[in-house]
């Protein structure tokens, strides 16, 4: 090492490159002197971006805008005194022309007086012009029921021996605790049940609620019902009493109509979701109870004379409802309303199923009732 007090040299690399600087001696002592050149230092931020800069243009800036709130404040002055010696005020502009620009390209709008606001009905007279719901918001249909009026003639349909019966299904195995599987309720009926038909002895024909289905399906969506002259019973093939609201909407599959029948015969009625109003309930027998004094009572079988509806159903009295027992089992004797009918009677030459026979009656009562 040499005699003068000096540091070893030390490499110095360059940030974000590879490239290593000449060494620099770096003295001991108060006076340390560079014995090589150093590169000068990168500058990361251009010159009229550092921060003197800046704060020197922001001070500059609000220099300028008291300079003009100035000038505004003195001529809102000048055109007040103005205004206060002349009687004619002249309108003073003293807005900026880089302001009056900005207000010619974006006009300003009105304020909200509240936060939600109105939507605005137009005044005028037309009533082709007001709308009768101008939130456009939607409107549940309803059918008119114990509304109208009571000589206003009606018909009645009950379903007679419908196959509805809940069947005990449990699932055989049993819980950790020692209990029993849990026991499930399902609608009997011949596609699913029939190892326990045949247990029991029964017949294939006996579970046949998809009968019933079907002919709820049919009246309730008829516009006899739509427009609330339409009433239907269901009086099962174990003498259970089931009134069905025209409110009430089906279940389109079957699956889902299983399910709500069973859940129908345990608690003996079905509420809405938005009310309390029942759309399905079990009543007290007999049918004739809920049904109105002047009624006239028909049947339909294949054995009675043949008919047509269009000439038959004009000949009844205008003052009298009817009611129609209809029977919604897949075969068997039609003796079901023997003692309460008035009349039987045969729609076709052709044997016909439960849900054309219903249909056949809505559209003749339409045509009769005028009902589109």
């Amino acid at each position: 090492m040499s005699g003068d007090n000096t540091l070893p040299t030390r490499r110095r690399r360059q940030s974000h490159s590879g490239n290593i600087i000449s060494p620099i001696a770096v003295p001991s002592g108060k006076n340390r002197t560079i014995l090589s050149d150093a590169p000068p230092r990168p500058k990361s931020t251009p010159a009229h971006g550092r921060p003197q800069h800046r704060r020197k243009q922001v001070e500059g800036e609000e220099d300028e805008t008291e300079k003009e709130a100035m000038q505004i404040d003195d001529a809102l002055e000048n055109s007040s005194s103005s205004s206060e010696s002349s009687s004619p005020p002249s309108p003073v502009n003293v807005l900026s022309p880089s302001t009056n620009n900005l207000a010619a390209d974006r006009p300003t709008r009105p304020l909200p007086t509240s936060k939600t606001r109105k939507m605005a009905v137009p005044a005028s007279n037309n009533p082709l012009l007001i709308p009768a719901n101008p939130h456009m918001l939607p409107v549940q249909g309803h059918v008119p029921r114990n509304g109208i009026a009571s000589n206003q003639r009606r018909l009645f349909v009950i379903l007679e021996q419908a196959c509805l019966e809940a069947y005990r299904v449990s699932t055989g195995g049993r819980s950790k605790g020692g209990r029993e599987g849990d026991v499930k309720y399902a609608l009997l009926n011949c596609d699913d049940h029939q190892g326990i038909l045949a247990k029991t002895g029964r017949d294939i024909a006996d579970a046949r609620p998809d009968i019933t289905h079907q002919c709820l399906l049919t009246l309730l969506d008829s516009p006899l019902n739509k427009a609330g002259l339409l009433q239907v019973y269901i009086h099962t093939a174990k003498g259970v009493l089931i009134e069905v609201n025209p409110h009430v909407r089906i279940p389109r599959t079957f699956k889902r109509f299983s399910g709500l029948m069973v859940q129908l015969l345990h608690k003996l009625s079905i509420r809405g979701v938005n009310g309390p109003e029942k759309l399905l309930k079990v009543i007290k027998n007999p049918i004739t109870d809920h049904l109105p004094a002047n009624t006239i009572k028909l049947t339909l079988s294949g054995d009675a004379p043949t008919i047509r509806l269009s000439k038959y159903l004009p000949t009844l009295p205008e003052t009298h409802s009817i009611a129609v027992f209809v029977g919604a089992m897949a075969r068997g004797r039609d003796d079901f309303a023997d003692g309460l009918v008035d009349e039987k009677i045969s729609i076709s030459d052709y044997p016909l199923s439960a849900s054309v026979a219903c249909g056949k009656f809505c559209c003749a009562l339409e045509e009769l009732w005028d009902i589109v």
